[in-house]
């Protein structure tokens, strides 16, 4: 049970004033283009191969933004928060979290459009957001851009209900920075999962919900249930869009533990769960047997690949299984045929 007033360490959690809890609900309201989140029937995502680090990132990320539906002149003057996965950065294991290149090049997207953009994340495992800053580089590239961060973990906090209520919790307390934000992107790092089989664009907006509530690594929301709650943090969150890091992704023990697995890909989409279940079947896996997945077609956007239009490259001939440990929940979710990888 959420509790009316959540305490950290024997302290009340600051607690947003009327005035700023009132402006960020309303955020996610302003115009067709942030309308309260819905089942969307059909999506786009656009997925470019041959990228790299060092080079074309802009280019890709703002070709894949307009090609899925960006509305452009929406964006003028709209306050736009960058999430990037910083879950356990070390600077010896590139494949852990979001490339610093990947936050500059959304970042610069997103400014050329006259948006006001902040990055922020609540690292699940890591209270020392500092450090997550510079094992991560990313720390490094916001100061030479000279781009505000938000620490998601440690804001004050607004609460929004559970509509969906597919998890028990009555509701979710979002950091000022995710109440405040006209769009949430999801810029996720490409990985396998030891418990859900994957993480990629709607996991990562676990990263929107702060320690100071939910603790590290989130255990209010893992027992309260991983794939529901993903669910019910997405449907709140607002208005989102995502930019993956497919370069270097995860595989194996992932998110944490797995080995590097060169792909060499960008994803994009302004449908989360669009996006995530074809990188879902580039991985090998079949995203009905992917459990948050399942729950979100019908609730967050469309699994089939027949509602999936694809901008750029096709996903079928990019598919590269990801190796996943040898454990029953996660042999469920292979592939085995053409047939599971469309459904």
């Amino acid at each position: 049970m959420t509790p009316e007033r959540p305490t950290s360490a024997g302290k009340d959690v600051p607690r947003m004033d009327r005035r700023a809890l009132l402006l960020g609900t309303g955020a996610a309201l302003v115009g067709a283009a942030a309308a309260p989140l819905m089942f969307q029937k059909h999506a786009s995502v656009f997925i470019a191969k041959n990228q790299r680090y060092d080079s074309g990132l802009t280019t890709t990320i703002r070709d894949g933004l307009l090609a899925t539906g960006i509305d452009v002149a929406w964006l003028r003057g709209r306050r736009v928060l960058l999430k990037p996965n910083m879950v356990e950065p070390s600077r010896s294991a590139p494949q852990m979290t979001t490339h610093p290149a990947m936050v500059r090049a959304t970042a610069e997207v997103f400014r050329a459009w006259g948006a006001k953009v902040t990055v922020g994340e609540a690292p699940g495992h890591v209270r020392d957001t500092e450090m997550a800053l510079v094992e991560s580089g990313v720390g490094e590239a916001l100061k030479d851009d000279k781009i505000e961060f938000a620490d998601l973990n440690y804001q004050e906090v607004g609460w929004r209900p559970n509509k969906t209520k597919i998890s028990p919790l009555t509701g979710l307390y979002f950091p000022s920075a995710v109440m405040e934000a006209d769009l949430v992107v999801s810029m996720p790092k490409l990985k396998t999962h030891h418990w859900v089989g994957m993480t990629a664009s709607l996991k990562n907006m676990y990263g929107t919900l702060p320690g100071i509530v939910y603790g590290w690594p989130k255990n209010v929301l893992h027992h309260a249930g991983i794939p529901e709650t993903v669910i019910d943090i997405n449907s709140a969150a607002g208005k989102t869009v995502t930019v993956i890091d497919a370069i270097t992704c995860m595989e194996g023990d992932g998110p944490i533990m797995g080995s590097p697995k060169q792909m060499g890909l960008v994803v994009v989409s302004t449908n989360l769960t669009a996006a995530d279940s074809t990188c879902a079947r580039i991985m090998g896996f079949d995203p009905g047997q992917i459990h948050y997945l399942h729950l979100a077609n019908g609730e967050l956007g469309p699994v089939p690949d027949q509602l999936i239009k694809q901008c750029g490259e096709r996903w079928q001939e990019l598919v590269s299984p990801f190796q996943v440990l040898d454990q029953p929940h996660l042999r469920r979710i292979l592939a085995r045929g053409p047939a599971e990888l469309t459904s």
